[in-house]
């Protein structure tokens, strides 16, 4: 866990964050984990300042602003899609549901590399996975750890759907669009973050920005102020219910993720949120994982690292690379960023997408390529929850443990996933 509070957290993961975007950071990096490592908070508080004052390097090849007036004029070139009005019950409640199956399928896993999960899965008896994992004692060799959640998020061992942080940011935002519609600020989430979602349930970059709320910035500052985590993949875990109610709109879908992004994120890590949100708006209404893709590329900004991981995963199919080869490409070109980046998660959510043929092919393959698998797992079964409908998600997933879903989020917890669904399609006919 980062701790926001902590300068021996937040200073090496600024010189990281800085040095992973191009910036002239030199020696940096390794001064700032010296310092923390030595426990030197004045010297901490001198790099800090060092790292403020870096430039950019002159040869940075990506054009990566977050400036809202640019980006809405992306986002307003975005057409719409015509959905089939009459599967959308169906496909919101699949969306829904393969958010929640997806996500305790990847939860115990979470954190451990390619290499160490596929071990554990051999062990497990699910090379390739095939459904809920079991809690292995002992681990198998070179397998570090599970998450701290495995002794509840593994086979057997959950009657509901665990509580987790990405099943939660979903609930918390159907709740902001009840109450707001689609003219929410982002001043309104920031005042229903505060007041529905506790601050130990947050995570790195919501957490950096819960602080900075609660000591008096306001947003975009929020994002930005002693926040090193600006670009992991928060925000992109937020963006699915935008496009819950924006069926066949993903430019729309995107417009509200950008209100939402604002709060926490900035550059790829908003642009995440973005094209999650456009990517789920586009499967409830195409009928090929591959439509739903394309069209989700027009709501990231062409120049950006975004962008350019997507197309190149894109790529990557279109010339009928195996999954295997795809997910190599991950190691290969993204394996420098941190565990849970956006871009290399973004890959990998693509990956499963787009080879994915059933609902745990597509899950279990983007599970399998590691990091930060409960998000990127509940990300993949959404969008193919919102292809497919209800039906395709498996009923031996679903059974009794995947009907009411354990929240953090003030009065949902136990939340039943159909409520869920129908409140989702009221402001959808709204």
């Amino acid at each position: 866990m980062h701790d926001v509070l902590d300068p021996r957290d937040l200073v090496p993961d600024e010189a990281e964050q800085l040095a992973s975007s191009g910036y002239l950071v030199g020696s940096l990096p390794a001064q700032a984990r010296a310092a923390a490592d030595a426990g030197d908070l004045h010297a901490l508080a001198g790099l800090r300042d060092d790292l403020r004052r870096v430039e950019r390097r002159p040869d940075w090849a990506y054009d990566e602003s977050w400036d809202d007036e640019r980006l809405s004029a992306l986002l307003t070139t975005v057409p719409t899609i015509g959905f089939p009005d009459e599967q959308l019950d169906e496909r919101i409640r699949g969306a829904w549901l393969g958010r929640a199956v997806g996500n305790t399928l990847g939860k115990p896993v979470e954190g451990l590399t390619r290499e160490q999960l596929a071990r554990y899965l051999r062990a497990a008896g699910q090379s390739p996975q095939s459904g809920y994992l079991p809690l292995l004692d002992p681990l198998p060799e070179g397998v570090p750890a599970l998450h701290p959640s495995a002794p509840f998020a593994t086979a057997g061992r959950f009657t509901d759907v665990p509580r987790d942080d990405d099943i939660d940011w979903t609930i918390l935002g159907l709740f902001v669009l009840e109450r707001y519609g689609r003219e929410v600020t982002t001043e309104d989430i920031a005042r229903e973050w505060l007041d529905r979602l506790p601050f130990t349930q947050t995570y790195t970059a919501e957490r950096a920005a819960y602080r900075n709320l609660v000591d008096g910035l306001r947003p975009p500052d929020t994002a930005t102020f002693d926040n090193p985590y600006r670009e992991w993949i928060g925000a992109l875990i937020r963006g699915d219910v935008y496009g819950y109610v924006s069926p066949g709109d993903p430019g729309g879908a995107a417009r509200l993720a950008l209100v939402d992004a604002r709060l926490s994120h900035t550059a790829n890590g908003l642009y995440g949120e973005l094209w999650a949100a456009g990517l789920v708006a586009a499967a409830l209404a195409v009928d090929t994982a591959a439509a739903a893709f394309d069209r989700s590329l027009r709501v990231v900004p062409p120049r950006s690292r975004l962008a350019h991981v997507l197309e190149a995963v894109s790529a990557l199919h279109r010339e009928g690379a195996t999954r295997t080869a795809a997910l190599d490409w991950v190691d290969d070109e993204l394996g420098h960023y941190p565990w849970v980046h956006t871009l290399n998660n973004a890959a990998l959510i693509a990956i499963g997408v787009l080879w994915g043929e059933t609902f745990m092919d597509a899950v279990g393959t983007t599970i399998s390529g590691g990091r930060d698998t409960d998000s990127n797992g509940a990300t993949t079964g959404s969008v193919f929850g919102a292809l497919h409908g209800a039906s395709a998600v498996p009923e031996a997933l679903v059974g009794t443990t995947h009907v009411h879903i354990r929240s953090a989020v003030r009065d949902f917890d136990r939340v039943h996933i159909g409520e869920l669904a129908e409140r989702t399609l009221r402001l959808v006919r709204d």
